[in-house]
């Protein structure tokens, strides 16, 4: 057997915060009489809605991207993503002058192919599982020579993710939880390293949909265990665990919460109407996991990652078609 994956630091967390922030917002903290009444604790809301691109994985991308050695960047990045990353490298890579190559599933939301398209990355559309996603990606690295920036399970990625709980914790005193998506991992695991390091006895949690349910079944088994055909309306939460972000999860996470769709737009549409602010399906699933009570949190003061605000707004779950 080899040696396992190096594990996330303290310092490359560190050294991305560093990196990143001339490239990044510093995303407001926003709360809510209304939404704190109804959980019967005390809400922060960390806006990642509002980071560049509109979704935490600006952090990542770019510390990904300008990580990177002259040589290597000259070869271009690629990547496979539903959409919030491949737009977040595309922009590093526009930023850094160098050639981005984005592998999408076909069933991406059209605004998230847009913001892709907008930063003049070449997308190839593939088939929506997670095999498909990387045989397309392995084409592309081997046709154009390219680095891949892989959404998720690589540790400039996560270490950039994990500015997110920096900030916040900057922001917000004394908080007693924080809770944040899961899908790949690579913002669940660098929340929990920053997280720990900062702040040892905090709770962490993460939330994922129940039809995409990976990351809480691997975390009982001790090993992952993929989620083929994740079946949720939060597009961003469909990945399959990577191993290094699954390594630190497992060390600092202390569970995964689990939300089914409905709550997930119940929740996206009470942010929407009382908060004033656009948050997509996956933005809204640690709001979902407080609002359906799935921990004990009552009296708690509690920090709530809105993960991203990108989806298609011809297609928003609370309308009706209208009939011809």
């Amino acid at each position: 057997m080899g040696s396992p994956p190096p594990g996330l630091s303290w310092p490359l967390i560190e050294q991305a915060r560093a990196r990143i922030a001339p490239l990044i917002h510093t995303t407001p903290v926003m709360t809510s009489a209304t939404l704190d009444a109804r959980a019967g604790a005390q809400l922060y809301f960390k806006c990642e809605n509002f980071q560049k691109g509109g979704a935490f994985k600006a952090r990542g991308a770019s510390n990904a991207v300008f990580g990177l050695g002259e040589a290597e960047a000259r070869r271009g990045v690629a990547t496979h993503s539903s959409g919030n990353h491949a737009a977040a490298l595309a922009r590093a890579a526009r930023l850094r002058a160098i050639p981005a190559y984005i592998v999408m599933p076909h069933n991406t939301p059209l605004a998230k192919r847009a913001a892709v398209e907008r930063q003049g990355a070449a997308i190839t559309l593939c088939e929506p599982t997670q095999a498909a996603r990387e045989r397309a990606a392995a084409e592309i690295l081997a046709t154009t020579g390219a680095v891949l920036v892989h959404p998720y399970d690589d540790l400039l990625v996560m270490a950039g993710q994990g500015t997110v709980a920096v900030e916040l914790l900057e922001q917000v005193a004394d908080l007693d939880v924080l809770i944040a998506p899961v899908s790949g991992g690579g913002l669940l695991s660098g929340i929990a390293v920053a997280a720990r390091t900062l702040r040892p006895r905090l709770r962490i949690l993460g939330v994922e949909p129940a039809g995409a349910d990976d990351a809480v079944r691997s975390l009982r088994a001790g090993r992952i265990v993929p989620c083929e055909r994740p079946e949720t309306i939060a597009d961003g939460l469909r990945a399959t665990v990577g191993v290094r972000p699954f390594a630190e999860i497992r060390r600092h996470v202390d569970d995964i919460l689990t939300v089914p769709d409905a709550a997930i737009v119940a929740a996206m549409r009470a942010i929407w109407e009382i908060m004033k602010i656009i948050v997509e399906p996956s933005g809204a699933a640690a709001y979902a996991a407080v609002a359906e009570g799935r921990a004990d949190l009552q009296g708690k003061r509690i920090g709530v990652v809105l993960s991203g605000g990108n989806l298609d707004l011809d297609t928003l779950p609370w309308i009706t078609p209208a009939r011809g």
